[in-house]
């Protein structure tokens, strides 16, 4: 009687391990987040080619990065007042950048940062269109 209570209690813990394993997975982030400061195009430069061969619109809501591909979907997060807007990546920064990106004029208006120019952000990247020259 004891071993099978002993062996009854070792299933009921293998069962809990992978009950709390399936839980744990499901519930954590699959999606990183980067953090850093932000800056913004200027509306001169609305009507130029970026590095994807789209228009630069002053009033889109898209951003340059190092290394994200082109289309990539990118929730950002003004730190500050934690405002929220989501862009396109259709543009390249520099490697030697010292921004983690660079939004539009109508992304940084929306964010409440055209005086301040500079802003804390936090990038997630969400999903990935395609671009459309």
């Amino acid at each position: 009687m004891v071993k099978e209570k002993y062996t009854q209690n070792i299933f009921i813990n293998k069962i809990t391990v992978f009950l709390f394993l399936l839980l744990f997975t499901s519930v954590t982030p699959s999606t990183k987040e980067y953090k850093g400061i932000a800056s913004y195009y200027g509306k001169t430069w609305t009507g130029r080619l970026t590095s994807s061969g789209e228009k630069f619109y002053a009033d889109s809501l898209t951003a340059a990065h190092k290394t994200f591909k082109f289309g990539t979907i990118l929730k950002v997060t003004n730190t500050i007042n934690d405002s929220v807007r989501y862009v396109k990546v259709n543009d390249r920064l520099p490697k030697s950048s010292k921004f983690i990106i660079d939004l539009s004029y109508g992304t940084a208006k929306q964010l409440n940062f055209i005086k301040r120019g500079v802003i804390p952000v936090v990038l997630v990247p969400v999903d990935t269109v395609k671009i459309i020259k």
